[in-house]
């Protein structure tokens, strides 16, 4: 029993003990106000001083001052040459990623490699060899034009021998234009579609007469205005005629090389889509040299027909000398 009194006794004296410290501690944190708890700011607006918690100064002062920092870093310079930064390498990327066939380049140099020798038709045969050198320039120009004019669908052996009948009749505008059809058309058969060119010839003969005095137009678009003259005979003629390039000539050999090697970004149909998109890439010191390069070209490796995939230097990089090889792998099998 007394054990009972002591210990509740004991209890008694703890929880009063404790009450007290709890009263003293509260006194003493009610009394520990510190000076900086409260400071005085100026009042913008009434510029007078008033006393606030420094708890308020941290809590919206700060918050502005913070502000305005983000705001500062918003207009730096360091985030508009950022911004302009990625302007200009977004330019540079689209520069750099201007197509361009793959391998182009040393596809090119393989074929004038194959090409050195110039044993193909057209390197003694083609419409730059079939003027009189040493006619007058006028006459030279016209006898470039009616060359070019035959040339369409013809072998450059047909032609050349053509023009040679030509030349021995009297290839001038006046003396062809007072030429009955008939002997003409004698004079250039067997080119292809020689009735019809014999029309042409006659036609143009008479424009640059009354329009010309009888020398040639001296720009593609008044050359591609004459009957029977078509954007790869005006380019070969600026070219050849009047030393000038307006742009590159597409025959039906450059044609097909260029879709097979893949010079052109995507299929083309005719050579005047070939030419277009050709001239969107390859370099404009190059386009004098395309026609003749790859016509000699396609007259003894790449034919139309049964192309010499085998003896082509390009063998390894064309892809239509790939496609060929793997079909005829299989066929094999």
């Amino acid at each position: 029993m007394f054990k009972i009194l002591i210990n509740n006794l004991r209890k008694k004296i703890v929880k009063s003990s404790k009450m007290s410290l709890s009263k003293e501690t509260r006194s003493l944190r009610s009394n520990k106000k510190e000076p900086n708890d409260e400071i005085k700011i100026k009042d913008e607006d009434s510029k007078e001083e008033i006393v606030v918690s420094k708890y308020f100064v941290a809590e919206i002062l700060e918050p502005q001052k913070k502000s305005k920092k983000t705001g500062k870093k918003r207009k730096s310079i360091e985030i508009k040459y950022e911004e302009n930064q990625s302007v200009e390498n977004a330019g540079q990327e689209k520069e750099n990623n201007e197509w361009f066939p793959k391998n182009w380049k040393e596809t090119w140099e393989l074929i004038k490699e194959m090409r050195k020798d110039a044993t193909a038709p057209v390197d003694d045969k083609g419409c730059h060899k079939c003027s009189d050198p040493k006619a007058d320039p006028p006459t030279f120009r016209y006898q470039t034009l009616t060359s070019l004019m035959l040339s369409s669908q013809t072998k450059d052996q047909v032609n050349h021998a053509a023009m040679q009948r030509l030349k021995d009749h009297g290839c001038t505008p006046q003396n062809l234009l007072a030429t009955s059809d008939e002997v003409l058309g004698k004079l250039i058969y067997p080119v292809s579609f020689w009735k019809r060119k014999v029309q042409y010839i006659k036609k143009v003969a008479k424009i640059l007469i009354d329009s010309y005095g009888g020398d040639i137009p001296n720009n593609i678009e008044e050359l591609c205005a004459l009957p029977g003259v078509g954007p790869k005979m005006g380019h070969l003629c600026m070219q050849v005629a009047w030393n000038k390039v307006t742009g590159i000539g597409v025959d039906v050999h450059v044609h097909r090389i260029c879709n097979r090697l893949e010079w052109v970004k995507k299929y083309a149909k005719t050579p005047e889509e070939s030419r277009k998109q050709l001239e969107s890439w390859l370099p404009k010191e190059l386009w004098m040299e395309i026609n003749h390069l790859l016509v000699g070209f396609g007259q003894e490796i790449c034919l139309p027909q049964r192309p010499k995939c085998d003896q082509c230097l390009n063998n390894k990089l064309c892809p239509f000398a790939k496609s060929n090889n793997n079909t005829n792998k299989k066929s094999k099998k």
